[in-house]
């Protein structure tokens, strides 16, 4: 299959092109600003399936949004009429805005009426999105998305503007909208009361929005993992995470250290827990206590050691050599007092999950020699 994108180097352009790219048999003709009118002509000639997702939606001038939205829009359809491509399926990117009595509205809607007139007249199959505002992944701050903007600027510890908090969003993914493309090219598209349309909608006020974005920023001091149960939360906290500057991208983690080695939490959560590194030198044994409800797992990762358990009550030791070389999971229950030591010639490492993060208040942990 042979692919037209239009407006190539765009947000949605970039994220769809980059997924083309790995897919079997598919050749990719981009198209942008850059490109010429004999580039368009020849694209179009061999296109069995035509993205265009080029236009503009701030520019300098208010006449400029016709010009890039209506009037590239005309010579795109013109120029498949003059290679007589008849068979060239159109996947249109509009928006919502185009229900709008605006300038910007205006303009994509006009395009959309040359779409479907073009369509009837020439035979093209077409299908128009009315996207909603997209986020994801290398969208542009500061130009069309709050998302972008908030993001862009909460990494790098700027201030954010809400003009008013109650602002209900309407978003969608950019993967999500890739995959709605994608499904366009096999005859698959979503369609409801004559538009395309992406079926994961994410509805979201403003100020929650820049609270979960917040609280992304402090989940590198905190270690506190967001809530990622939720579709919305996972695929916010990933758009995050490729805003951060690329210098930024470490961070460093607290050690708890004496004579026998150190203790550090790397990651937290308020559902399932939190996961530690342990280090321990050679010969020293950690541990000797017991929990009620606290449960764990010992993940030796490098070294050497020998992990203990008695429940309480009984008088027999369960043992288990553990190594580095060999990696297997022993679970810690609750009611056994336990013990880890490092039997190996060099330092241990460990790897530790408990299932509730570490409460100083209540912190069920009674000492006992195994």
């Amino acid at each position: 299959m042979k692919i037209l994108v239009t407006g190539s180097n765009g947000f949605i352009g970039k994220n769809l092109i980059s997924r083309l790219k790995w897919m079997d048999d598919m050749t990719v003709f981009s198209y942008d600003i850059g490109s010429s009118p004999e580039d368009l002509a020849t694209y179009a000639k061999e296109a069995d399936i035509v993205y265009h997702l080029a236009g503009i939606n701030r520019p300098q001038k208010e006449e400029e949004f016709m010009e890039g939205n209506r009037d590239f829009t005309k010579t795109l359809l013109d120029t498949l009429k003059e290679v007589r491509n008849t068979h060239a399926k159109i996947a249109v990117s509009s928006s919502i805005q185009a229900e709008l009595d605006n300038p910007y509205g205006n303009s994509k809607r006009a395009g959309e009426e040359l779409v479907r007139s073009f369509s009837e007249e020439n035979g093209n199959p077409c299908v128009i999105y009315r996207f909603p505002n997209v986020f994801g992944k290398w969208c542009r701050p500061n130009y069309n998305s709050v998302v972008a903007t908030f993001c862009h600027n909460i990494a790098r510890e700027l201030p954010i503007q809400v003009n008013d908090p109650e602002t209900l969003l309407h978003l969608v993914y950019i993967d999500d909208v890739v995959d709605e493309l994608i499904f366009c090219m096999s005859d698959k598209e979503h369609v409801r009361d004559g538009y395309g349309f992406v079926p994961c909608v994410y509805d979201i006020k403003l100020k929650k929005l820049s609270e979960m974005i917040y609280s992304f920023a402090a989940s590198r001091k905190n270690l506190y993992l967001p809530d990622f149960s939720e579709g919305f939360e996972k695929k916010l906290y990933s758009t995050y995470l490729s805003y951060i500057p690329e210098d930024d991208f470490s961070y460093p983690l607290v050690m708890h250290e004496d004579e026998r080695g150190s203790f550090t939490e790397f990651l937290k959560t308020a559902e399932r827990g939190q996961v530690s590194v342990n280090i321990s030198h050679p010969g020293v044994v950690k541990g000797n206590h017991w929990h009620n409800t606290k449960n764990e797992k010992f993940l030796v990762v490098k070294g050497e050691g020998l992990i203990r358990l008695r429940r309480i009550g009984s008088s027999e030791v369960t043992e288990y050599r553990v190594s580095g070389d060999r990696l297997q999971v022993v679970d810690i229950p609750c009611g056994y007092t336990h013990s880890i030591a490092n039997i190996g010639d060099d330092d241990m490492a460990t790897v530790m999950w408990v299932n509730e993060v570490f409460n100083p208040e209540k912190g069920d942990t009674f000492h006992e020699e195994v």
